[in-house]
């Protein structure tokens, strides 16, 4: 008999961050969603803004996709692409995807629950761990506690570390990153993100003075939608071009990797739609020999990022986990040691939010 789905519950969660990412972004917001199956299975999953949209996002969940889902096979990649062409009207990305992340999650957390194993375990486990690099939403950090950070995370065994830029001055820019490359020393991997200040003719002369401190990459320098300027950037650029983390669908990323504008994408599971169009952009990434390196959210991206063909390196912000921020009634479903990230094997994606939680801040 086809297990079908039986309904879809929600609930937000809005949790202050322990490290404030700046004054427009002092908290996260988490949408837990819970799928019943007519077997009598459950999954559970989320979908997640760090700042714009939480309440829309639960409305299209709540008002939208569970009356869609309801009744049909709990086949996640069927149920995706059914709704996908369902909401597509109310636009192809952005909250749209934002909010099918939720139930696609909840639908291979059931999957793998029912196979009894973790969705690593499904999908196929291709590697123990995996290597993490220390990130930090640090723009409006002091030089002295930007400084310290990158101490934390010599100290915690990374290898690459990234940080903002961006000021108002180019030269305060170039102050920090030599500082913290200083701090890191020649041999580790330091990469850079400007979150969309700068236009194309900043960020060539901005790059023209950052390039002597062996930049990894530069992730994001322009508006995330330009991509005329990304082709024209990635033509003479001397870093590697990062970006991702605000492309919503795989037309999207074959776009830009199709006109040469790009070196690295960044899918943020979330943002593009869960697991089933995740694994669809990296296919295509690998298939046209780009690199990928998931955006945030360790604790998802890091069990996806076990599955996969080619080995990535999984973000973590610093103090910015669902574990750490408190928001776990268990115990989380990966750990994170010297580095690396491995899987903890807990069935399905091993995600039990709290019902409350205390709320905790971190000094810089």
């Amino acid at each position: 008999m086809t297990t079908t789905i039986t309904g879809l519950r929600t609930r937000l969660l809005t949790v202050p961050l322990r490290r404030s990412w700046g004054a427009e972004a002092p908290e996260n917001h988490v949408i837990v969603t819970d799928v019943e199956l007519s077997d009598g299975g459950t999954g559970h999953g989320f979908a997640w803004t760090p700042t714009i949209g939480p309440h829309a996002v639960k409305a299209l969940l709540d008002h939208d996709i569970a009356p869609f889902a309801t009744g049909r096979p709990a086949e996640p990649e069927a149920v995706w692409d059914g709704l996908w062409l369902r909401l597509h009207e109310a636009g192809g990305g952005g909250l749209t995807t934002i909010a099918m992340a939720g139930l696609d999650l909840a639908l291979w957390d059931a999957a793998a629950r029912r196979a009894g194993t973790s969705v690593a375990g499904l999908l196929g486990q291709r590697r123990d761990s995996v290597e993490v690099y220390g990130s930090g939403v640090n723009l409006h950090y002091p030089l002295a506690d930007l400084v310290a950070q990158a101490r934390r995370w010599v100290a915690a065994g990374h290898e690459a570390v990234k940080i903002k830029v961006g000021k108002p001055s180019i030269a305060e820019d170039i102050e920090r990153v030599a500082a913290v490359r200083d701090v890191i020393g020649p041999d580790r991997r330091l990469m850079i993100d400007a979150n969309q200040r700068w236009d194309l003719p900043t960020t060539v002369r901005a790059l023209a003075r950052l390039e002597q401190f062996n930049l990894h990459w530069l992730e994001e320098p322009i508006r995330a939608d330009d991509l005329w300027a990304y082709r024209q950037l990635r033509k003479h650029s001397p870093v590697p071009i990062a970006l991702g983390e605000n492309v919503h669908t795989i037309y999207r990323f074959r776009d830009f990797i199709e006109a040469a504008a790009v070196d690295v994408i960044q899918p943020n599971i979330v943002r593009v739609g869960g697991i089933t169009p995740f694994r669809r952009i990296v296919e295509l990434a690998r298939t046209h020999h780009i690199a990928v390196a998931p955006h945030l959210l360790p604790e998802l991206s890091g069990q996806l990022a076990l599955t996969l063909a080619d080995a990535v390196a999984v973000e973590d912000v610093e103090d910015a986990s669902f574990d750490q921020l408190g928001i776990l009634a268990g115990p989380s479903p990966v750990t994170i040691g010297h580095g690396r990230l491995t899987g903890t094997g807990a069935p399905g994606l091993g995600f039990d939010f709290a019902e409350t939680f205390a709320e905790t801040t971190t000094n810089l």
